[in-house]
């Protein structure tokens, strides 16, 4: 064989290799590493990710191994015309990562760092082979053939590298959960609070961290780290002896996980968000979900208390399976502990008064956030606040000041128009919310969206319904993703929506240059509700 060829090859190989597991290395690490089986689940829905030219590869492989290992001329032209493939395939994985990775690129963690260690190795071993038996024709074209093959298997060999990591990551897990365990235990005088429900935690802890900070110096878990890993972390490298409160957001897609993580964390205090139908698909039944939420709550010791919301009727009809103190919280439901009253939405922010039980008076309240969800969770940090002993005129201080969250009902100036991002996620309650709240906003009104997903046998039903509320409010529609947002669609068009104001688009970027066209004409607001991760490209 060739040395020069054979070589050249090789590099192409790695090349070819490198690029394409990039694209799979990212795709497992935003399905949570095959956690519930989403990797899998993503590999069945995206079957057309095995059919290219890495087929023609095998192909070119198998002609080598049958008819051309003893003949050196045709050898060393197949193997040309493999370096070729093997190069077009690097380039064409190159490109779809750079079109598809500035939503959420791979993020190189120790764990991205062992994977790609052990799937080396893996692609490795028959290489080496190779070049100890570089004069075994035959051998070497069965070793290209079964490299070639391990090329187009790539997405099975990162989920198979994975797999042989698994006893290493379970020890190193055991390790920062013990060590996370044993801090926590040290730390005698933290207030832990557990923050859980279907929608509204992250911005519910992260309204929470800003009120109660007027009094003590509070943790909150940073950005979306509430499973199990995230918490470890958190308590791993953020806890220390300034902390006076952690604040634990915990998510599930399964019962049982938030009974897990408050072992972990061993929370006193807890807050219910509100329970709805977000990952209802890996719950199995509204049921599960209640039950799974309020695993929070009856982990809660007899001193602590916890905050629900008296407007959900998910919570309000659970039967507790524990005695401990709840304050309830609602804007519609009168006979509640904390309430607020007279609400009003603008472009500014939100204002409203808060009536506490037993108490007369009334509070009036401002903030820079938008919607009554907002006003929710707000509700939720004043009962904690309370709880902890801040003042009244401290809490009306504090509320002024929190900060809006990042991608949840944002309001912010891009170029010419205002854009309120809610991009973060999306869910039916959430959905309905940010649309009256753009129809709250003076000029023209646009929608952009994706969708909402994990909602089970559901889902197209939701997104029908999401479409007739945004023909309410909407003077145009961006849909994001032609096959993902046709029950959106029919749902504007079962109202009437003009059709001519409905725009398809593959990537959410082109939706800014339509959008600023709009705006030269009049002052324009764009909810952009929800921005689905690279998983559900349809690219």
């Amino acid at each position: 064989m060739n040395l020069l060829v054979y070589v050249i090859l090789i590099i192409a190989l790695i090349y070819g290799n490198v690029h394409k597991s990039k694209r799979f290395l990212h795709m497992l690490q935003q399905n949570l590493y095959n956690e519930n089986n989403r990797y899998i689940k993503w590999l069945l829905k995206n079957i057309k990710v095995f059919v290219g030219l890495d087929l023609l590869l095998v192909g070119i492989s198998i002609i080598g191994y049958f008819l051309s290992y003893n003949i050196d001329f045709l050898s060393t032209l197949l193997l040309i015309v493999m370096s070729l493939v093997c190069l077009l395939i690097g380039y064409s994985w190159n490109k779809i990562i750079i079109n598809n990775q500035n939503k959420k690129k791979l993020v190189i963690t120790s764990r991205i760092k062992r994977l790609i260690f052990t799937t080396s190795i893996l692609y490795i071993i028959p290489i080496i082979i190779m070049a100890i038996n570089i004069d075994n024709n035959r051998l070497c074209w069965l070793l290209f053939l079964i490299e070639s093959v391990m090329l187009y298997l790539n997405p099975i060999i990162i989920f198979i590298a994975m797999l042989i990591n698994t006893p290493i990551e379970k020890l190193i897990y055991l390790k920062f959960k013990i060590q996370a365990q044993t801090k926590v235990k040290r730390m005698n005088n933290l207030k832990i609070i557990g923050i859980t429900g279907s929608y509204g935690k992250t911005s519910c802890k992260n309204i929470l961290s800003d009120i109660l900070n007027i009094k003590y110096n509070a943790l909150p878990t940073p950005r979306n780290l509430n499973t199990f890993n995230g918490l470890l972390m958190t308590i791993n490298n953020h806890l220390d002896k300034f902390t006076d409160v952690f604040i634990a957001e915990m998510g599930a897609y399964v019962r049982g996980e938030i009974g897990r993580l408050c072992k972990l964390v061993k929370p006193k205090y807890g807050i219910l968000t509100r329970i709805g139908t977000a990952h209802l698909e890996s719950f199995g039944s509204q049921e599960n979900i209640q039950k799974g939420k309020f695993e929070l709550i009856e982990s809660l010791p007899s001193d602590g208390f916890g905050v629900l919301n008296g407007d959900d009727p998910l919570q309000v009809s659970y039967k507790l399976k524990n005695k401990i103190k709840i304050i309830w919280i609602g804007i519609d439901n009168e006979d509640v502990d904390v309430r607020a009253t007279n609400i009003k939405c603008s472009n500014k922010g939100t204002t409203f008064d808060v009536i506490f039980k037993g108490d007369k008076e009334k509070y009036h309240f401002e903030t820079k956030l938008l919607g009554n969800h907002n006003v929710y969770n707000i509700l939720s940090a004043i009962a904690c606040g309370k709880e902890f002993g801040i003042e009244t005129e401290d809490l009306i201080a504090a509320v002024k000041s929190v900060r809006p969250v990042e991608h949840r009902l944002e309001l912010k100036k891009i170029n010419n128009f205002y854009m309120i991002d809610d991009a973060y996620n999306s869910n039916p309650i959430g959905a309905e919310n940010a649309c009256k709240i753009l129809g709250m906003m003076p000029g023209t009104k646009v929608v952009v969206t994706p969708g909402m997903i994990e909602l089970g046998a559901k889902e197209d039903e939701y997104n029908k319904e999401f479409g007739k509320q945004i023909a309410k409010v909407a003077d145009y529609v961006i849909l994001i993703g032609e096959k993902k947002t046709q029950p959106i669609k029919e749902g504007l068009l079962d109202k009437n929506f003009d059709r001519d104001k409905i725009v398809v688009f593959n990537d959410v970027r082109d939706a800014y240059p339509y959008i600023g066209n709009l705006a030269n004409k009049e002052e324009v607001y764009a909810l952009f509700e929800n921005d689905l991760p690279d998983t559900f490209n349809e690219k």
